[in-house]
């Protein structure tokens, strides 16, 4: 794991947003849309995971819905391919299906069969680390594909729901923990 970058860090603390009770009462969701509106900060975010990952990674997972947006750029930066990690029933070919729980209920997450390749490292890219559930699902899909995650990247780690500990062997960086 690689130490953050404080400024980095601290610029995204102040440009995400807290609504409460979303999307239940109770839960205090963590906005990042509005990280996304600052062209700059989301630009240096980028460059921060593409500087740290050159050349460690073939493809880029991101998952749905606000993992796609970064990913994707992350992707493009890096010259790799981009896969959609997605909800069920979104992907039309042949998929891996994982369910999971999350802080407030469960989900399940697809990604075509041959989404991957054996052998292939993929960066998985998210917005936020709650409880683990999320993003230990897709390290899953993505091995049972054959390959092996090489790195999983996040803005966010909210750190009093302790998914990190769900995802004990994988290089994880996250620039906010909070």
């Amino acid at each position: 794991m690689s130490t953050p970058d404080p400024q980095l860090a601290a610029d995204v603390l102040r440009g995400m947003r807290d609504i409460p009770d979303f999307p239940e009462p109770g839960v205090v969701f963590k906005d990042f849309t509005p990280v996304l509106l600052d062209t700059g900060l989301r630009d240096r975010i980028v460059a921060d995971t593409v500087q740290r990952r050159r050349g460690q990674v073939d493809v880029v997972a991101g998952i749905e819905a606000r993992g796609f947006i970064l990913g994707a750029m992350i992707a493009h930066a890096l010259g790799v391919g981009f896969v959609p990690v997605r909800k069920a029933g979104k992907l039309p070919a042949a998929v891996h299906t994982e369910s999971y729980t999350l802080e407030y209920g469960t989900a399940t997450l697809e990604i075509h069969q041959d989404a991957v390749s054996h052998q292939e490292r993929v960066l998985i890219v998210d917005d936020v680390l709650a409880t683990g559930g999320t993003l230990a699902a897709t390290s899953e899909l993505v091995e049972r594909c054959g390959a092996s995650v090489a790195a999983i990247e996040l803005v966010l780690e909210i750190e009093a729901l302790q998914g990190r500990s769900r995802l004990a062997g994988y290089d994880l960086h996250c620039l906010v923990t909070a």
